[in-house]
């Protein structure tokens, strides 16, 4: 997951910094310098990952059109 991915990925889920690193078990810093570029430790970014994930997003990996973020499909 890239920094961008992260913020879009939140932004999309309409969620704030607080609830992301509430859900994550990490501090608010945390997703701050996440989102800022700087670099963290695996298994944090790990942790922030898969709570986007179970929110909704999916993360769609750099395939010549870059990195990126879209929405689960819903089930009915």
């Amino acid at each position: 997951m890239h920094s961008i991915q992260c913020k879009m990925a939140r932004v999309a889920l309409a969620l704030s910094i607080k609830e992301i690193a509430k859900l994550a078990g990490v501090s608010t810093n945390t997703i701050s310098r996440l989102e800022s570029g700087e670099e963290l430790k695996p298994r944090t970014i790990k942790a922030i990952q898969s709570v986007l994930e179970n929110a909704g997003v999916e993360f769609i990996s750099e395939n010549g059109g870059g990195a990126g973020v879209r929405l689960k499909a819903r089930k009915l």
